[in-house]
């Protein structure tokens, strides 16, 4: 696993459109791994899709990754996940496939959603949920923002790290 402090991963990857992402060019890349059928990943999606709207006009880019096997979760295919772009909801956050489950394993992804901040310079600040608790909206992604926050302000994260939880990653057999 990436250690706080440490380079994160690069990877490039195509959305529902097939257009391809990376991280980088931004002061401030949240990389969040996600899906369509997780209840925890359900309960914070507008969460983070706020805080992409939020940190918009500071630079800030969100990254959302869906690494789940679509052949034993058909909600998580590529048409499902088209679906609920073209549904809106992932406006201003592009919805990237993971077909082949190398970035959910590089950085070692544990859960949906499990959520990652780099800094302009590619560097792990945050890893972990995106609050305390996925069933209290009024926590509007405390630990994201408080990372993002101090990341723009060139400090470091407190906490730098917190467990993640969601449903696991549905990795191939």
């Amino acid at each position: 696993m990436t250690a706080i402090g440490e380079r994160a991963p690069m990877f490039s990857l195509p959305d529902t459109a097939s257009a391809v992402h990376e991280p980088g060019g931004a002061p401030a890349t949240v990389v969040v791994f996600t899906c369509n059928h997780c209840p925890y990943a359900l309960a914070w999606h507008e969460r983070i899709v706020a805080v992409a709207h939020d940190y918009s006009g500071r630079g800030v880019r969100v990254l959302a990754i869906n690494p789940n096997d679509a052949e034993r979760y058909p909600g998580d295919s590529p048409q499902a996940m088209r679906a609920r772009v073209e549904g809106g909801d992932f406006e201003g956050v592009p919805y990237l496939r993971d077909e082949s489950q190398d970035v959910a394993r590089a950085y070692d992804a544990k859960t949906t959603p499990d959520v990652f901040v780099l800094d302009a310079n590619g560097l792990l600040r945050y890893r972990g949920a995106p609050d305390a608790d996925y069933e209290d909206p009024e926590q509007n992604a405390t630990f994201l923002r408080g990372a993002l926050d101090a990341v723009l302000d060139g400090r470091d994260p407190d906490p730098a790290q917190t467990q993640p939880v969601g449903c696991s990653i549905k990795w191939k057999a």
